[in-house]
């Protein structure tokens, strides 16, 4: 019933930045935290920055200062502004979050988008 869709993939050069933005749509009565991670070839995927509903935010110490994440409420999105790219953020970038789909739900579920492809490469 929730779809998490990320959009702003790409081919960038390092020391470059991407956008990444992911929306979700369904049927979302409130959304608590939302979050992205990554999975580069062969390993484990990773969290890479969780931002709450009050606005918090904890970064991974590998992207700290470089990368920024941010929510609109009123749009249910949630974007990682990428900067000063590295070979090593190379990786699937997938967005989760935890939807509460209906008041009566004692907790939120957790929902997973399909991924988008990050390449940092000259």
């Amino acid at each position: 019933q929730v779809q998490l869709v990320e959009s702003g993939g790409g081919l960038v050069q390092p020391g470059g930045s991407l956008r990444l933005s992911c929306s979700a749509s369904g049927s979302i009565f409130s959304i608590y935290n939302m979050a992205w991670y990554r999975q580069a070839p062969g390993k484990q995927r990773e969290l890479v920055a969780v931002i709450g509903s009050s606005g918090s935010t904890n970064y991974a110490d590998s992207v700290k200062g470089r990368f920024t994440i941010s929510r609109d409420n009123l749009k249910n999105t949630v974007y990682l502004q990428m900067n000063s790219l590295k070979p090593e953020d190379t990786a699937v970038y997938y967005c989760n979050s935890v939807v509460r789909i209906r008041p009566m739900d004692v907790s939120g579920y957790n929902y997973w988008g399909q991924g988008t492809q990050v390449t940092v490469s000259s």
